[in-house]
């Protein structure tokens, strides 16, 4: 138990689950090279984008034949962008366990009035996959970002099934290994996992999703920003840095800032291993204290990146009213912001450990949070 304050602090005290820690090595200077007052239509602006388009199929593993593109609106616009386009032509299932896949089920029931299939579980929790019916267009997060929880494998997602899988995976993208040939539509945000900067998303689609694409015209209007095809044919442009609407090319910049970053420590299971190894410090946490624990039940399912905690002590009597006045001392003392649990989720602290978060700053939170605690409890 720590009763005074520990003496060592995070250097870096951004633990934010989006905007995210921006890359360990990330200065303003290191943005010199964004073609400011450029059109992103002249060759520069284009090489650009193709350049942070062929960069992410390199790390990520994007097999041959899946288009990605660069949306407006950031994650939010590439789901709502593939919801809006492809769903209407089969049988839907939506699956939920958080705050975001619950806003989807509402979009698609309501906004698209689908007679869908909604198949929930309360925070800490997770669908049962072995119960969807993968022959309808299935949407899901692969990781829960305001609940901790995520898929832990594809493995229950058949290879061969007659429906889509719409997969919001933007903050497991960069941290978890996402088994492709399970996914037609997989979608993200470069705030998240590579600490990029807010209002672009990633749309990758594979051939499966482009057919639909091509194929299926949805019964309702879609705005110009959704529409990815044009006489029936996929507008290949998007795929290629023609982007639908203007980018911030200081944002592509950061982006591509990030993703060297990446490759310079190993790529993928670099940034995995590094995820892995902050998440690690958050279990021995627990493991060493009664009084917390992590929101997600079954340790398969815990996230390493969007990492959700809860107090247990019975001494407290308003679960809220504490954790947000813990998440308030320990912002309060510089050493960490932004940690409080998301609105709509149980009480508590959700502490992002992505692989741009050094480890050590997590191993120096952790005695804070200790004495943010004890103090509190009295």
């Amino acid at each position: 138990m720590v009763t005074t304050k520990p003496a060592s602090r995070p250097v870096n005290p951004r633990f934010s689950s989006g905007p995210c820690a921006k890359i360990p090595t990330f200065t303003l200077n290191s943005l010199s090279d964004a073609p400011l007052g450029r059109s992103h239509r002249a060759a520069i602006g284009k090489a650009k984008l193709r350049e942070a388009i062929d960069k992410t199929r390199a790390i990520l593993g994007v097999p041959e034949g899946y288009r990605i593109g660069i949306v407006p609106a950031s994650d939010t616009g590439a789901v709502e962008m593939a919801m809006w386009s492809m769903l209407g032509a089969r049988p839907v299932e939506m699956l939920a366990w958080e705050s975001f896949g619950s806003g989807w089920v509402t979009d698609v029931v309501k906004q698209l009035k689908l007679d869908a299939t909604v198949r929930t579980a309360d925070y800490g929790s997770i669908v049962d996959f072995a119960e969807v019916d993968f022959d309808k267009d299935v949407v899901f997060t692969w990781n829960g970002t305001t609940s901790g929880v995520r898929l832990p494998n594809g493995t229950k997602i058949p290879v061969e099934r007659q429906g889509l899988t719409i997969c919001d995976a933007t903050s497991a993208a960069f941290a978890m290994d996402l088994p492709w040939d399970k996914l037609d539509v997989v979608t993200f945000s470069w705030q998240k996992v590579l600490g990029g900067e807010a209002a672009h998303g990633m749309l990758i689609l594979s051939p499966r999703a482009v057919e639909r694409l091509e194929s299926y015209t949805p019964a309702w209007p879609l705005p110009k920003i959704f529409r990815m095809t044009k006489g029936g044919k996929l507008i290949e442009g998007i795929f290629v840095g023609e982007t639908i609407n203007t980018p911030s090319m200081l944002a592509v910049e950061d982006y591509l800032q990030a993703l060297n970053w990446a490759q310079s420590i190993g790529g993928l299971p670099g940034l995995i291993a590094r995820a892995n190894a902050n998440f690690a410090v958050l279990e021995t946490f627990c493991a060493q204290n009664s009084w917390i624990e992590n929101l997600a039940t079954d340790p398969a399912t815990r996230s390493n990146t969007s990492v959700c905690l809860k107090f247990t002590d019975p001494r407290i009597k308003d679960g809220a009213a504490f954790a947000k006045a813990v998440a308030k001392r320990l912002e309060t003392e510089g050493v960490a912001y932004d940690i409080g649990a998301y609105r709509d989720a149980p009480p508590g602290l959700r502490i992002w450990c992505g692989g741009t978060v050094e480890t050590a700053d997590l191993e120096a939170l952790m005695p804070w949070i200790d004495w943010a605690f004890h103090a509190e409890i009295g």
